[in-house]
């Protein structure tokens, strides 16, 4: 089965209606198959960028309740590889919950993940690998 990484922006996109990659995110889901996996602190992201509406933020939780992606805990040991992430990406920034999605593909052997970030196409795993972004938008 297909193993993809979903990024905070695509999920936003698919609840906000006024979002300009709503239309193009509901597509691509409608047609996707595989299972996503992402992070907490992506979803916090998410969750934060909602705040416009507490039902939207519910419709959220109840999609995520109803198994549309897992989320993959970032451990103690994890850190370590975070630190070295955001140090090396230091200049772009790399935020937390884009570290924990490098960390997550390495752990979890992931090559892919549904952005609207430009930053993927810079960041490399720990094998030198970047993750190919399959959301076109």
């Amino acid at each position: 089965m297909r193993k993809t990484l979903i990024d905070a922006g695509p999920l936003i996109a698919l609840f906000d209606k006024d979002d300009k990659y709503y239309d193009d995110i509901i597509e691509f889901m409608r047609e996707y198959e595989g299972i996503l996996y992402t992070s907490w602190p992506v979803i916090t992201e998410v969750l934060h960028m909602l705040d416009f509406n507490i039902k939207v933020q519910i419709d959220f939780l109840k999609w995520f309740r109803r198994d549309a992606f897992n989320v993959v805990p970032i451990t103690k040991e994890s850190i370590t590889r975070i630190i070295k992430l955001s140090e090396k990406y230091a200049d772009i920034p790399m935020d937390f919950a884009d570290a924990t999605l490098v960390v997550i593909s390495e752990t979890e052997n992931i090559k892919e993940i549904i952005s609207i970030d430009t930053d993927f196409y810079i960041y490399r795993n720990v094998r030198n690998e970047y993750l190919r972004n399959i959301f076109e938008y």
